[in-house]
């Protein structure tokens, strides 16, 4: 079996405080490009996408970002020798919804008919003035084989967009972000499937997300995950998106009814309001599962770290991979105490640190308890409700991993869902079996 160790790939030092950061990471046969924004890596974003003196001469200033964008994570790969062709996920963060359009003609461009599964969200904030569109992109290398797409008439993006449903690819299969959006020749209200709305004119009779919720796993992730022969016992790992955080309790009442028995790793965002690809949605949904052919099943890790919800599961093991469930400076009872800024002297503490330092003692004790370390870390998605707080963030990565150039992604997002806390981490560790 392959050694548990990882490569940062071209690896750059960003601004006057030297921000080490990995522009990719390589672990086995897996290539990671994270936090992709169109920078030169000198100057922010790259002057000629800005084009401040003329704007309007050339492509819209969108398509210009998009195309740095894939130029940086096409460098990435061609490193070791991989390319856009053995992609096997993206996601992306747009800053507004007026950049999506054209960044999906600078994709199709990239990728030709074969989008591999994506997720876009709209977020409040990105890490650079100016930025529009953050990027994120998974990769198998060639040598481990080729990836299949796994197509559905009804499940694919639109036109516009062109994903693929679903992706096999090694022991894994990636399925694409889904909202409660109405299949082709199904009766809809705003673009929401009418089935996953409550009767027109009424103030109750059902609750929106939960409606949303049940439909997209019945009508989207149970198909989507068939294409591959799996079921939702075989999910590993799920990213959810809400625009209202008082909807987090109600989806997980619906959410524990389905994964109760076979949890999986799961991250709660709270997006913009709104946030989704549809104005009316309250969820969107995408999960990663284990192949049946994989070997060994998925195994939940347990430690002395409480899970961020009642019923989840603070991490799971399955692959090649150790997947953490969503972690905040916060159990049960809300922000842990030595997180909390004192407010008789809330200028001798950085709350934003102290955070930090303790999703990273978790996230240590997760991986001990899984076999593996946080030096293998792979993929780190950071969501701040005030980006200004970042710098503080990554002061305390330096301690857990000093020198370590990271695979880091920041974007800012309205609110957390536990009052006080301003961070959420989503870590991705390499840990073979």
């Amino acid at each position: 079996m392959p050694a548990a160790k990882v490569e940062p790939l071209l690896p750059v030092e960003l601004g006057p405080a030297k921000i080490r950061y990995a522009q990719g990471m390589r672990a086995g046969p897996w290539i990671f490009a994270t936090g992709h924004l169109a920078q030169d890596f000198k100057h922010g974003i790259d002057p000629d996408v800005l084009s401040l003196g003329a704007p309007h001469y050339g492509p819209p200033k969108h398509e210009k970002e998009a195309a740095r964008i894939y130029d940086n994570v096409a460098a990435v790969l061609q490193s070791v020798g991989a390319g856009l062709e053995n992609v096997v996920r993206v996601d992306q963060y747009f800053q507004t919804a007026r950049a999506v359009d054209p960044y999906h003609v600078v994709r199709r461009q990239r990728f030709g008919s074969l989008v591999p599964p994506s997720t876009s969200i709209i977020v409040q904030d990105l890490l650079l003035p100016h930025a529009s569109m953050e990027m994120q992109a998974i990769a198998l290398h060639p040598s481990a084989g080729a990836q299949e797409m796994l197509r559905h008439r009804e499940l694919d993006g639109p036109p516009t967009s062109g994903y693929s449903a679903a992706l096999r690819a090694s022991s894994f299969v990636f399925v694409a972000g889904v909202m409660a959006s109405a299949k082709p020749g199904e009766a809809a209200r705003r673009g929401i499937a009418l089935s996953a709305t409550m009767p027109e004119g009424s103030l109750w009779k059902g609750q929106p997300v939960k409606l949303e919720t049940q439909y997209v796993i019945n009508e989207k992730l149970k198909p989507a995950l068939a294409l591959a022969g799996c079921t939702l016992e075989d999910v590993v790992k799920a990213q959810i998106y809400l625009p209202d955080v008082n909807d987090v309790a109600a989806f997980n009442e619906v959410w524990n009814q389905y994964f109760a028995a076979s949890p999986a790793a799961t991250t709660i965002v709270i997006c913009a309001d709104p946030g989704l690809g549809l104005a009316d949605a309250r969820v969107e949904i995408n999960v990663i599962a284990l192949s049946k052919s994989a070997g060994p099943r998925k195994t939940p890790v347990v430690c002395q770290v409480s899970p961020p919800y009642r019923q989840h599961v603070t991490a799971v093991r399955a692959g090649d991979f150790l997947f953490l469930s969503g972690l905040m400076a916060a159990d049960g009872n809300g922000i842990l105490p030595d997180a909390k800024v004192d407010p008789r002297q809330p200028h001798f503490h950085s709350g934003a640190q102290a955070q930090a330092d303790a999703i990273l003692m978790r996230a240590q004790a997760i991986c001990r308890a899984a076999g593996t370390s946080l030096d293998n870390v792979v993929r780190i998605q950071q969501f701040h409700t005030d980006l200004g707080e970042f710098h503080a963030t990554y002061s305390a990565w330096q301690n857990a991993l000093p020198g370590r150039a990271l695979p880091i992604s920041a974007v800012e997002v309205p609110r957390m869902p536990v009052p006080e806390c301003s961070l959420l981490m989503d870590l991705w560790v390499y840990a073979p079996a």
